[in-house]
């Protein structure tokens, strides 16, 4: 089959035939119809978290069942329209008995997958998932199932994008009816968080951002107020907005230290900052303890929003069909696998919401 397959950290990606094994115990072959282009994807290739090479990334992505390997418990058959996800849950260890399998601790080896070179090189499984190609096989946790009248397109933003920031609100902070909420950061994620605070009946939304054309995209997904991040002292702006007081909610949604830096100015008293976005390793930022203290503040982490694909999916396909989840209007460009780093190259110049690579 056909695949983009990253050579070298910060090179294009070059298209290649590559092997994919069949499904083994456990697992399941799905044709991929679109996979969007998400950031952490360029960062991996960038090599910012390092990694096996070569591989093959992509993991927001929706397809076609093809074929199941035994043990499949899913209900999964030929056929079948799904999600395919970087959620891999082993079902076993403590996070996953505890009901987070967004947490799993049980690792895997990205050398040992399903794909392989033409001559039995090693082809790193990226993500976990390798969706920028024709086929991938993943374990069966990776799946959500996905009615079959959603354009591809749309519902592959469901894999990540949207279940990351939606999750972050409603699942990480449980933000309540009535809170205040700023938004740091107004591309794919930031504006699930921003859509994820508006079903949550969140009073104030307020989107921080540097680009003014993406502050009035935030507004049409639910922000209340647009406030530009290199204007001087943004902090003091939002809470001049918001009666005098900080907000409730803090969601750093872009892969910034500098966003982390001074995302704690706009908290409230008893505040909660909530870490969504992720930067390079390496990267720092500076508190001071006594000031998180004082100001009784929370610092939670939010990995994939913490979802439960089961619980989950079926609830924002239902946001969707209700018309209180906007997913079409995510999609900015559509193009072909061979098309790829043009899509990369335009996503990484902030020109898209979400860019997808669509397959016949």
């Amino acid at each position: 089959m056909k695949a983009a397959v990253c050579r070298a950290f910060g090179e294009a990606l070059v298209i290649e035939d590559v092997d994919l094994r069949a499904p083994q115990a456990g697992e399941v072959e799905v044709e991929i119809k679109a996979c969007a282009i998400c950031h952490s994807d360029i960062l991996y290739a960038e090599g910012a978290w390092g990694g096996v090479l070569p591989a093959v990334y992509g993991h927001e992505a929706a397809g076609v069942v093809r074929a199941t390997g035994d043990g499949v418990t899913g209900g999964y058959a030929p056929g079948d329209t799904v999600l395919v996800t970087l959620l891999r849950a082993c079902g076993h260890c403590p996070s996953c008995a505890g009901g987070r399998p967004a947490r799993c601790e049980t690792g895997n080896d990205p050398a040992s997958g399903p794909l392989s070179m033409p001559d039995g090189g090693v082809l790193g499984q990226g993500l976990q998932t390798g969706a920028f190609a024709e086929r991938v096989v993943v374990d069966q946790s990776q799946l959500a199932p996905i009615p079959d009248d959603i354009p591809m397109e749309a519902a592959c933003l469901l894999s990540c994008g949207v279940i990351t920031g939606v999750g972050a609100v409603t699942n990480t902070a449980r933000v309540p009816a009535g809170a205040s909420v700023v938004v740091i950061g107004a591309g794919g994620v930031g504006l699930n968080a921003i859509q994820g605070a508006a079903i949550s009946g969140a009073a104030r939304i307020f989107a921080v951002d540097i680009a003014e054309d993406k502050l009035d995209t935030a507004m049409e997904f639910g922000a209340t107020h647009g406030v530009l991040a290199n204007s001087d002292k943004p902090h003091r702006q939002v809470k001049a907005l918001n009666g005098g007081r900080g907000v409730d909610f803090v969601f750093v949604t872009v892969g910034s230290a500098r966003a982390y830096q001074d995302a704690p100015k706009y908290l409230c008293v008893g505040g909660t900052l909530v870490m969504v976005g992720m930067p390079p390793s390496g990267a720092k930022v500076t508190y001071e303890p006594v000031m998180v203290a004082a100001s009784s503040h929370t610092m939670k982490g939010s990995n994939m929003g913490d979802t439960l694909l089961a619980r989950d999916i079926p609830w924002l396909v239902e946001m969707y069909r209700q018309g209180r989840l906007k997913l079409d209007e995510l999609v900015t460009r559509r193009y072909r696998l061979d098309q790829i780093n043009e899509a990369i190259a335009d996503t990484k110049a902030g020109n898209a919401r979400r860019n997808v690579i669509v397959f016949d």
